[in-house]
């Protein structure tokens, strides 16, 4: 029931699971920082990590734009010439136009979130298809990562029918900074003790996010250029 509980959190899952309070509370609070390697097996057609013999990273950062998170990022990215990609949501994008193009003017990969940020395992998916069809017409993009990771294998299956050359991005660190218990610091700490060449990182532009995002990102980047490392677009 623990390993079946850590997994419905982290990945996405073929059905809904079944309540239960020790679930309920894995769902809420626990995650791992990086991804096992078992769990990428279990599933397998999903982008996880993008293997490189160079000492590169795909950061990437979900829920935006946001009129004043996402600026500051693409500020940061820019001071030390990395490249990202923003899994943006349509209704954002709608709000903040301006802030959109700036990403795809820098040169960062795009890619869709939904329209509204849905939870696949909540959805039907007829809902969760025309959702995520409607944020296409805001992010063209082959490119898509499901809201909290979890999409139904019957929502995947329906996504590559109405685009076969879609990827379903994934992650191999998640960083936590959605999580407001959580001391920037040690966000950080745990980032770099995880992180090896390939992996895909998630931030998230949002408000919530904020104290740890501004914390971590810059001295991230800082401290894998130091090491050689370059950061790159995921590609589309």
């Amino acid at each position: 029931m623990i390993i079946f509980a850590v997994m419905t959190f982290v990945t996405p899952h073929y059905d809904k699971p079944k309540n239960s309070s020790l679930l309920n509370w894995f769902q809420k609070d626990f995650y791992f920082v990086k991804t096992p390697w078992w769990l990428k097996k279990l599933y397998p057609d999903y982008v996880w990590d993008i293997d490189s013999e160079e000492k590169k990273l795909y950061l990437s950062f979900d829920d935006g734009p946001h009129p004043t998170i996402t600026p500051f990022v693409l500020k940061c990215l820019e001071e030390y010439n990395a490249k990202a990609t923003f899994f943006c949501i349509g209704k954002n994008v709608q709000e903040n136009p301006g802030i959109f193009q700036r990403i795809i003017i820098a040169g960062h990969s795009v890619g869709n979130h939904t329209q509204q940020h849905l939870n696949g395992w909540k959805s039907d998916d007829d809902e969760y298809i025309r959702d995520i069809r409607e944020a296409y017409g805001y992010i063209n993009s082959n490119l898509f990562r499901p809201p909290y990771g979890r999409i139904k294998k019957s929502q995947a299956r329906l996504l590559k029918q109405f685009n076969p050359h879609i990827k379903i991005i994934m992650w191999n660190i998640l960083c936590g900074d959605w999580d407001e218990k959580l001391e920037p610091g040690k966000c950080l700490e745990r980032v770099l003790k995880k992180t090896t060449p390939g992996n895909i990182i998630v931030f998230h532009d949002t408000d919530k996010a904020l104290a740890r995002l501004e914390f971590c990102l810059p001295r991230l980047l800082e401290h894998y250029t130091k090491q050689g490392f370059t950061f790159a677009k995921i590609p589309d």
